[in-house]
Order: C-alpha cells, then sequence, then structure tokens
C-alpha cells in the first residue's frame, strides 16, 4: 500500500502515521518513507499531490525508481 499526501514537516508527518494518529493509516503500519519532493509552495504540492495519486501502478513504481 501506498500513501500519497503532502505535509510541511514529513519526518512528524510520517511519525503520525506509525503512531496511529491517523484512521487511514493506523491499520497498515509500519510505515517506511521512499519518495519526497520539496515544491515551491502549497499550490504546487497540491497539483503535484494529485498527480501523482492519479498514477496507476506501474507508473507509480517507475516513479520510485527514478
Amino acid at each position: 500500500t501506498y500513501y500519497k499526501g503532502i505535509s510541511e514537516n514529513v519526518d512528524n508527518r510520517l511519525l503520525q502515521h506509525n503512531n496511529g494518529e491517523s484512521k487511514y493509516t493506523s491499520t497498515k503500519t509500519p510505515w517506511v518513507l521512499v519518495y519526497t519532493a520539496e515544491m515551491e509552495d502549497k499550490r504546487s504540492a497540491i497539483i503535484e499531490e494529485k498527480r501523482i495519486k492519479r498514477l496507476n501502478r506501474k507508473s507509480l513504481i517507475k516513479l520510485l525508481n527514478q
């Protein structure tokens, strides 16, 4: 399972997921960070998140292997 999301503090967000503080991710622990990208602003981050969420599994794995 891959979780895709945005955060201003990636390390803290990963801790929240692994500590069961998110209803969706709490049953799928432990989470491992496999990809990050720094964006210029929140709008750019949201656009990129939506693009990544639309990828099929093959395309997502290709992105992760780059």
